[in-house]
């Protein structure tokens, strides 16, 4: 295989919400440490996030005042600044907006290790952000011009820093793109055993507008219950 192995692995409210209210309770809480203890099992040398996703759990909202006039020209090219990391942490951030203040994710419990960086760009990104990136020590790949062709970057990430499995964890709409180009392997679900019923919370999969999303098989691998009623479920994608 070309790409690494993806397996989006996600936790969910009974109606399919991965993000609510219903992280915040206990038995929600409980339920998340069950997400990182199958999250490690699976032995995945490398996680994938969406700019949303990286920006609420990881950066914190924080912000970059970059100068942009009379920025020097960087070439649009690949830049990897560590080859040989453990595991890595993939942020897709096509535009260039993510506040990393270093150039790892710390370990933020007993499941993680400390993961490299790197930023999946396009080639709309601004010049003063690639020499920050450079800065920090940060790797970056491209993805595209204006949209990221996610099978291009899947091949990259493979070629140029041996990532065999990969670990897709949202947002919805980064999943959905994925599904879209056929490129889900495996699905984890975690089912917590709490209804959510906003109407406008992100679900597991979301339709960009530019994209026509169609109906994708997956086969029931394994089904284990957990303590407190909740669910781990494993498919495996359906050969068309």
């Amino acid at each position: 295989m070309t790409r690494p192995y993806i397996i989006c692995h996600m936790l969910t409210s009974l109606d399919g919400k991965i993000v609510g209210k219903y992280f915040e309770t206990e038995r929600g809480a409980f339920f998340t440490e069950e997400y990182e203890r199958i999250h490690e099992s699976y032995g995945c040398n490398a996680w994938m996030c969406g700019r949303t996703t990286m920006e609420e759990g990881f950066t914190l909202g924080h912000t970059l005042d970059l100068k942009h006039e009379g920025a020097p020209s960087i070439p649009r090219t690949d830049y990897v600044a560590n080859k040989d990391a453990k595991s890595y942490a993939i942020a897709v951030d096509p535009s260039g907006k993510l506040g990393w203040q270093e150039n790892s994710i710390a370990s933020w419990n007993e499941h993680r290790t400390d993961d490299h960086i790197i930023e999946v760009l396009s080639e709309q990104v601004s010049d003063a952000y690639l020499a920050y990136l450079k800065n920090l020590g940060i790797s970056y790949i491209f993805g595209g011009k204006e949209r990221l062709n996610f099978t291009v970057v899947l091949e990259k990430l493979k070629h140029l820093f041996a990532i065999d499995r990969l670990m897709l964890e949202g947002g919805g709409v980064l999943n959905g793109s994925f599904l879209n180009e056929g490129l889900i392997d495996e699905l984890s679900l975690i089912v917590v055993p709490i209804a959510d019923g906003a109407s406008n919370a992100v679900t597991l999969f979301e339709t960009s507008s530019f994209l026509t999303q169609r109906p994708v098989n997956f086969i029931l691998k394994d089904v284990e219950k957990l303590e407190d009623g909740g669910l781990s479920l494993k498919y495996t994608a359906k050969p068309e």
